[in-house]
């Protein structure tokens, strides 16, 4: 009998929500086991967090020192590691600390911070070992993650999404909340793949997936300037969800000297 490869699911600093994206999937999830062996998912129930697998799914981002000697040990007992969501990608919501004192910051929130083993920054889990796939979103398409592993199992390169969201609304058919309701939107610069969740819903995107892989920052800021939304707000929509991905720390970065 041909040995079904072996998947492990992963949580570094994280809330969570992807491995819950996962679970929240029904019947697909259902029908997982019979593609895979699930070693370890704690969210799930097995727990083998030092199993030999041929593909591991890391949510969370890298913030504290015992990540760092852990997800260099989940990178060694992986043939195919794939990060998921916008912590394990860029570092997420954990990453607007290393725009702060951290020091200071814990001490107005902790009586004992001295107690408190943190790295002065949260980052990536590609900042310290080698990924092979990057799959954004806050939390990740866990349409997306079953494709990667589908494609993975029929001996096919997994392919990252290079379309912005605007695509995605034309697919879907909504209407442009940038042009039509005059809201500032993150739409043009956010990659595609969460099917237009709030652009469907008459709000705009606040980029929750990230940037696109060409960001043009500088004539949609404008268009915000013109829509009455000043540099520090502006900054806000930058240095957000995903404020660690480069283009998008080098624009907020830009716009907060253009505050100054």
């Amino acid at each position: 009998m041909t040995r079904k490869p072996k998947l492990a699911v992963h949580k570094f600093s994280s809330c969570d929500g992807c491995q819950l994206a996962l679970l929240n999937l029904g019947e697909p999830l259902l029908l997982l086991p019979e593609l895979v062996d699930i070693v370890h998912f704690a969210e799930a129930g097995p727990l083998d967090p030092d199993a030999q697998v041929d593909v591991s799914l890391v949510e969370g981002s890298i913030s504290t020192p015992h990540d760092v000697d852990r997800i260099k040990q989940v990178r060694e007992n992986s043939g195919y590691l794939i990060s998921i969501g916008a912590c394990a990608t860029v570092g997420g919501l954990q990453a607007l600390a290393n725009f702060t004192d951290r020091d200071a910051w814990m001490g107005q929130i902790y009586s004992n911070p001295e107690h408190i083993d943190a790295l002065q920054s949260s980052s990536a889990i590609a900042d310290h070992v080698k990924v092979d796939l990057e799959i954004p979103g806050c939390p990740v398409n866990s349409g997306q993650v079953l494709k990667a592993l589908r494609d993975l199992l029929s001996g096919i390169v997994p392919r990252s999404e290079s379309q912005s969201l605007c695509m995605d609304c034309k697919r879907c058919g909504v209407v442009c909340t940038l042009v039509t309701k005059g809201e500032p939107c993150m739409g043009p610069v956010t990659i595609a793949g969460c099917g237009s969740l709030c652009t469907s819903l008459g709000r705009a995107c606040y980029s929750c997936y990230g940037p696109t892989p060409l960001v043009n920052d500088q004539p949609l800021t404008a268009r915000f300037s013109q829509l009455g939304m000043d540099e520090a707000a502006a900054t806000r929509r930058f240095h957000f969800i995903t404020s660690h991905a480069p283009a998008f720390k080098s624009a907020g970065e830009r716009l907060k000297a253009e505050e100054e």
